[in-house]
């Protein structure tokens, strides 16, 4: 009867991790006994608090980032990158699915949206993190001007205007002569460049790779662009004082891996340690080798 009376009385005033009927395992319940005679019972005050903070399952929330240009060869290997660090990845294209039939696209959510039009990207902003834009192209020197510049200063202006904490945007590498051919291109990559540092001068990173290889899809098309590229990496890479040379000096400029550039990007577009501005290919080299703590 005694037994009884006692084993009533503790069950009533004992806090709920020393009741042995709230564990389906005993074992779990006697790690819990060994935890609270351990630490002494001057920690049995708010223990329904730290009881409940142990039973819920603590997750941090998930960086959310935006890649614009999600469609294409460099923005597809950032979207792969960052889901493999369990991002929550969205993308912008004018119809608002993806170009590509690759499963790991299902994972990303699409949004509509044309960066000529600014006031299109209020909804893909929402609750994003961080950006990284890829977004480029060839053509006029007026459509290259628009696409590798206004495009992306427009999205610049409208991730500072919704809090954004961090804008990679993928630049390109001087080639010299290179750059006075193809004027509107480089003027509109510079723009941006400007634009960024700018808006986000703590927390904006541009990278300047030069020719990127990697296997591209080209319609129906795989090029393997690594067959020239790998070894002209392996080679220049380690030549950097020709990049000086007069006229051809920018042209020996080393080729880097898709997959470098990506994991660069994500890392810098997540990682608060990364250093704010411009780094150019050696910088991408070095850091696509290195552990982020």
């Amino acid at each position: 009867m005694k037994k009884t009376i006692i084993s009533r009385l503790l069950d009533s005033q004992s806090p709920p991790f020393l009741k042995p009927h709230c564990y389906r395992d005993s074992s779990l319940f006697a790690a819990r006994i060994g935890r609270f005679l351990s630490t002494g019972s001057e920690k049995v005050d708010g223990s329904s608090k730290l009881e409940e903070a142990e039973r819920e399952e603590f997750t941090p929330p998930r960086e959310k980032l935006l890649v614009l240009g999600g469609n294409g060869f460099v923005g597809s290997h950032i979207c792969i990158e960052a889901l493999a660090h369990g991002l929550n990845v969205s993308s912008l294209s004018r119809s608002g699915k993806s170009s590509l039939h690759d499963p790991w696209a299902n994972d990303i959510v699409w949004h509509q949206g044309d960066l000529l039009s600014p006031d299109s990207l209020g909804n893909a902003l929402n609750g994003v993190t961080s950006v990284i834009s890829c977004v480029g192209g060839f053509g006029s020197n007026s459509y290259m001007y628009d696409i590798n510049g206004i495009a992306n200063i427009n999205a610049i202006r409208a991730a500072s205007e919704q809090g954004v904490k961090r804008f990679v945007y993928i630049s390109a590498a001087d080639f010299g002569l290179v750059n006075y051919l193809l004027k509107g291109y480089f003027a509109g990559k510079r723009s941006t460049e400007t634009e960024l540092l700018d808006k986000f001068q703590h927390g904006g990173a541009i990278l300047r790779p030069g020719f990127i290889h990697g296997t591209r899809r080209v319609g129906s098309v795989h090029l393997p662009l690594s067959i020239i590229g790998a070894p002209l990496e392996m080679v220049l890479r380690h030549a950097k004082p020709l990049t000086r040379l007069p006229l051809i000096g920018p042209l020996l400029i080393p080729p880097v891996n898709v997959t470098s550039v990506a994991k660069v990007a994500v890392r810098a577009a997540v990682d608060p340690a990364f250093p704010s501005g411009v780094v150019d290919v050696y910088g991408i080299l070095q850091y696509s080798q290195q552990n982020p703590a």
